[in-house]
């Protein structure tokens, strides 16, 4: 059984394999147990990949391999590599986290922390101010302003974006909330979506119905992130972040006399 194209990026990216990797296992699978030459003919990798690649997929504990001339591979229950691989990703991210821990308690980050500092006391703040493209890149900085407000978050967005927010920013408001900073949240409320949405939200705060026809998230009346497109792919999102208490204080005040 050959996989589909869509099927078997899918399985490369998902287990981190090459392409002839994912063109053997699957093969393998189909079979149950082979040889690489069988494997070889079935998938039309070169037969000197075929050893290659079958030694990689042993070492990461994907097939066995079988003792006796001529030597045959075991295909493994994909429920048991899902396990496996689930088992590295974990450990993996344990030390990766572990490692910039220990970062953050060495002089390392004292000295990094030291230079931002001295640096940003030269910069007009008027002129701070980032690009964001793509919508997890957006996502992450709007998370690193919530966390970072005093006073107030003010958030404008449609029914589809509200959905969105609840989802990825709950656990964010509902901490910026209990240290007193005011949340506002304004969001048309026609679709059944959106007012299940306005439900997931009312620990932190009730969403205004209300269509501001753009949007933005303004923190502590001074810095705005401002999305440039209506919804879209989230690949093609783009918005600009800058600090400008004028022109964030021009937008409240429209929308308050709204």
């Amino acid at each position: 059984m050959v996989l589909a194209e869509e099927k078997i990026k899918k399985l490369r990216s998902a287990f981190n394999l090459n392409i002839y990797e994912v063109k053997v296992w699957t093969a393998l699978l189909s079979k149950g147990i082979a040889t690489a030459g069988e494997l070889s003919e079935i998938t039309n990798v070169p037969r000197s990949r075929a050893y290659d690649v079958l030694e990689s997929l042993e070492k990461r504990g994907f097939i066995i391999m079988k003792l006796g001339r001529p030597i045959k591979y075991l295909a493994v229950e994909p429920e048991e590599i899902i396990k496996r691989v689930k088992k590295t990703h974990e450990e993996k991210a344990k030390r990766e986290v572990s490692a910039l821990d220990d970062i953050k308690r060495s002089d390392i980050f004292s000295e990094l922390d030291l230079l931002f500092k001295q640096g940003i006391d030269h910069v007009d703040p008027t002129k701070i101010a980032g690009t964001f493209k793509g919508r997890k890149s957006i996502y992450n900085h709007i998370q690193t302003l919530i966390s970072n407000a005093k006073k107030s978050i003010l958030i404008s967005t449609t029914e589809d974006g509200l959905v969105r927010k609840a989802d990825e920013l709950k656990s964010s408001l509902k901490k910026a909330k209990s240290t007193n900073v005011n949340i506002q949240v304004l969001a048309p409320l026609s679709s059944k979506t959106a007012k299940d949405a306005a439900k997931e939200l009312k620990d932190v705060t009730k969403v205004n119905n209300f269509d501001v026809k753009a949007r933005f998230i303004i923190i502590d009346d001074s810095e705005i992130l401002m999305f440039l497109n209506n919804d879209t792919h989230e690949s093609s999102e783009i918005a600009i972040w800058t600090q400008t208490p004028f022109f964030a204080s021009a937008i409240i005040s429209l929308i308050d006399r709204k």
